[in-house]
């Protein structure tokens, strides 16, 4: 997965947002009147949600990679340095293996270092690039172990079975919360299937009843609310799976994305 930098992931919220603004008021001013205008701000909505899902997941993707990796860097550096390297070489050694995404910031520290850059502030600007928890972590620690000096790799050691049982609790908290996520989808297709139910046999006996059909709602009316419930139970409840499983509401989009396409293919398919 490749880096999102924080300026594009402006750029696609600002354009997203400005694509769907003009989608809506599109739609308000030529089709007011039209049952086309709830389809316009339904689809105004996937294009201002799609784009930032898309970054965001693709963004929690490296993140999460890189992560993943800093276990075996600090193994790597412990055993170049037991055989006689400094901090600095373990790390130009590490820069020539694979370690996904993190070894092209390694070799970005690198290269700063061979052009003069003091070792803890690069060490600090490939931090910001980063920019995980781990790593924001990590990288105070590693500049208090090269200042003290010594026996550098007795600290790596303990930090990398800190960084791996720290991967191993937040891998245990996603597989307890994913009972709930799968609630969240459970509950929303049983609203969908319940909508379309009721259409299909009650609403349906009621147009033939000639006096209630007259004093209530007609059916015309009645789905467009129920679609625009469809749409925000989706649209929040997506968020709420965001918050739960990965712990930001960010990360809830695509679970938004998900639940709105469904619905609206859903209700496309059985209802009208």
């Amino acid at each position: 997965m490749p880096k999102i930098d924080a300026k594009i992931k402006k750029v696609v919220w600002a354009a997203s947002a400005t694509v769907s603004i003009a989608i809506i008021v599109f739609a308000v001013l030529a089709y007011s009147d039209s049952v086309l205008l709830d389809d316009l701000i339904f689809f105004a909505a996937i294009a201002g949600v799609a784009p930032p899902a898309i970054v965001s997941y693709v963004d929690y993707k490296w993140r999460k990679t890189i992560d993943e990796h800093l276990p075996e860097l600090f193994r790597s550096i412990v055993q170049a340095q037991e055989t006689g390297m400094t901090l600095i070489q373990a790390l130009q050694d590490a820069a020539k293996r694979d370690y996904g995404p993190l070894t092209a910031e390694l070799k970005k520290m690198n290269a700063q270092i061979s052009w003069g850059m003091p070792f803890e502030q690069a060490l600090l600007n490939m931090g910001k690039r980063v920019n995980t928890v781990l790593v924001q972590r990590t990288v105070p620690l590693i500049i208090e172990a090269s200042r003290s000096g010594g026996h550098v790799e007795k600290v790596f050691d303990p930090m990398g079975k800190f960084i791996q049982s720290t991967l191993m609790l937040e891998k245990e908290r996603r597989t307890q919360t994913r009972p709930y996520i799968a609630i969240i989808y459970v509950a929303f297709f049983v609203f969908l299937f319940t909508i379309i139910l009721l259409f299909r046999s009650f609403f349906a006996n009621m147009n033939g009843l000639s006096q209630l059909a007259t004093a209530a709602i007609p059916t015309s009316e009645m789905e467009r609310i129920f679609f625009r419930m469809t749409a925000i139970q989706a649209f929040f409840g997506g968020l709420v799976a965001g918050k739960m499983g990965d712990g930001t509401i960010s990360a809830g989009l695509k679970h938004s994305l998900i639940l709105m396409l469904s619905g609206y293919i859903a209700l496309k398919l059985f209802l009208w």
